[in-house]
Order: structure tokens, then sequence, then C-alpha cells
């Protein structure tokens, strides 16, 4: 669990982030959640964002991305979800 202050901190950091993630129709899949896993394991801080077609919302999204590969939602904003989950091989983020 990551505290206030290393969320403020994260949520700078990502705001220099334009790669986004998109989910679009459907389910979570298992190739989606490969990617984002892989992503996160990659670079520890993402941006997923949400195509206005999908099925879910982006409550629901978060709820299963976060539950599924164990990672925190550090925020949410419209369709846009930043993801953090540090990694166990390339620690890159080292938090205050």
């Amino acid at each position: 669990m990551i505290k206030g202050k290393q969320v403020r901190y994260l949520r700078s950091l990502a705001n220099t982030i334009e790669q986004r993630y998109l989910f679009g129709k459907g389910e979570v899949d298992e190739a989606f959640l490969a990617q984002i896993d892989a992503a996160l394991e990659a670079k520890e801080l993402i941006k997923v964002g949400l195509l206005q077609n999908s099925s879910l919302t982006a409550d629901e999204l978060a709820n299963e991305l976060t539950s599924r590969l164990n990672c925190e939602l550090v925020q949410h904003i419209g369709r846009v979800l930043v993801l953090y989950r540090e990694s166990k091989r390339h620690k890159r983020i080292v938090l205050p």
C-alpha cells in the first residue's frame, strides 16, 4: 500500500508519460492482462486509456486490473488510469 506522499510523487511522474495502453470493446482477456503485466514490470508506472465504445466503466476496469495484477491505482481522471507496481527485476522508481 502506497502512502499519500508517494501517490503525489507518482502523479508528478505520470504527467510526463505520453504512451497509453488502450482498452476497447469486450471483457478484460488474458492477452491484455499479459501486455499490462509486462509493461508494469518494465516501466513500473503506466497509463491505461479506456475507449468510449468500451462496455466497462473506468472504475470497473481499475478494480479488475488492480485485483488481477496486484498493482496500485495512482490516479483516475476521466477515462485514463495511472497504475504503479514495483518491478521485481528492474527497479527504476525510488519512492520517497
